[in-house]
């Protein structure tokens, strides 16, 4: 077997991508290596969505490079993911050492890209599609990362076109998967031994509005005919996906918050599968800079959405992304977003600095960036805010039992150590000198820390 390794860079949509061409690679006898020196094929499975990931993938490609000239090693370079998908041919020029350029929209054009150059050609296959490709995706088999968790992606893209973000660029226009492929996925993996399911989508409560019927004066062979699925969405695959056998949790991420129906919140609370934790970006706290972002929603319209999650589900867990330093953003306005952080009770948030992208509207208000001092200050109260709440979060649940899935084991300070997530997605540490990975067990949180609580078993 040869020895492929990649290095997965990004979000979960990346790392499931990552799956997906393992599973085609071993169709042409390679195998994963953890180590990059031992591969006879290096690939890196970029992320655009900041500079800092581009500027590392291109590192990363360097040194294999020099591998290549200085040591003679016989080894192909592939410049795979979203930066791919928005540089193309570009790659060459930069890095004239990379066999091949594979952007997002056709990964399973991976198996043909092999063979060409193996034959000592070099292939940038970066085409744009409106379409998934899930008729190719049959004919081979998803390597997953082992775990107790699979993700399964249900939709491709965005259509929202936010002023700071490059995903439109990367992952192209939004495309929903047929249902009975993703049900079928998710068959797999549980029978795999797979205890969750994470479906994943750019904006996954958008699932199925792009499943209309052709027009019939269109004669294009870039739309899908999807009118069988005109009424499915993702509330309807929730409850097809629950209905599968089995002891299993069903989670979704990423959510936008005005594409999150009644129906959808309602469906969160009926099924015994599906968590209770909704992850919904705000990005900011002031109703301008959201105006600024394109972000269809004001500060009052996310307050409402999370109030009427907060009252339908108990127990429930919001998350939430910031963004610090938005170009115009003044004090006053970021002040918002730590006070909206407060009073939403957001549970948890991932916290950015922006990044200017190429391509994005707000790259082009040179004129109204934020001085990287000042940026990095926000970014480090925005930290400490997110610290602040996460522990007043998880002081909630002292004294609580829950049930918790055990997803690894390992020594820690010279105790073993079980941890794993309760239903809404809070981080336990469980002392036991058993190793309990997969297993559902009940717990009593005894203490609570910043990032999570810790747990002891009952019974």
């Amino acid at each position: 077997m040869k020895k492929v390794y990649i290095d997965t860079m990004g979000c979960q949509m990346n790392k499931s991508d990552t799956e997906r061409m393992l599973g085609m690679l071993s169709h042409f006898d390679y195998e994963e290596t953890k180590t990059p020196e031992d591969a006879e094929l290096l690939m890196v499975n970029t992320c655009s969505i900041r500079q800092l990931s581009e500027d590392k993938a291109f590192s990363a490609v360097g040194t294999w490079g020099k591998w290549k000239k200085e040591f003679g090693k016989n080894i192909k370079i592939g410049f795979c993911g979203c930066v791919a998908q928005q540089k193309a041919q570009e790659i060459f020029k930069r890095a004239p050492y990379v066999d091949f350029v594979l952007g997002t929209h056709k990964i399973y054009a991976l198996p043909e890209i092999i063979k060409r150059i193996e034959n000592g050609e070099r292939v940038c296959e970066c085409t744009e599609t409106n379409q998934t490709e899930d008729d190719k995706a049959k004919d081979f088999e998803i390597q997953r990362v082992k775990g107790v968790g699979a993700w399964i992606p249900i939709t491709e893209g965005c259509n929202n076109f936010c002023t700071y973000c490059i995903v439109p660029y990367t992952r192209g226009r939004e495309r929903s998967r047929e249902p009975e492929i993703i049900i079928k996925e998710a068959k797999d993996a549980l029978a795999s031994g797979y205890k969750e399911i994470t479906l994943l989508g750019q904006n996954v409560d958008s699932y199925g509005k792009d499943f209309v019927a052709k027009p019939l004066s269109d004669c294009s062979t870039n739309l899908n005919d999807n009118s069988k699925f005109e009424n499915y969405r993702l509330a309807q695959l929730l409850r097809d996906l629950n209905a599968l056998d089995g002891n299993f949790r069903i989670r979704f991420v990423t959510s936008y918050p005005t594409d999150i129906t009644d129906e959808l919140i309602q469906t969160v609370v009926e099924l015994d599968k599906v968590c209770e934790y909704f992850h919904i970006p705000m990005q900011s706290g002031s109703t301008p800079v959201l105006k600024a972002m394109n972000r269809r929603y004001t500060r009052e319209e996310y307050a409402k959405i999370v109030q009427k999650i907060r009252n339908m589900v108990p127990d429930v867990t919001i998350t939430s992304d910031f963004i610090a330093g938005f170009p115009g953003e003044t004090e006053e306005q970021f002040v918002e977003t730590l006070t909206a952080i407060d009073e939403f009770e957001l549970d948890y948030s991932n916290v950015a600095a922006y990044s200017p992208r190429e391509k994005t509207v707000a790259a082009k208000w040179v004129d109204k960036f934020i001085p990287e001092d000042i940026k990095e200050e926000r970014f480090q109260r925005l930290n400490k805010k997110i610290q602040e709440n996460c522990l007043k979060s998880n002081k909630k649940y002292v004294g609580r039992e829950m049930e918790v899935l055990v997803e690894n084991f390992y020594e820690h300070k010279g105790q073993m150590v079980n941890t794993g997530k309760t239903r809404n997605f809070k981080t336990v540490h469980i002392p036991c000198e058993k190793d309990l990975t997969g297993k559902f067990v009940n717990v009593k949180i005894t203490e609570a820390k910043t990032w999570y609580v810790k747990g002891e078993l009952i019974g």
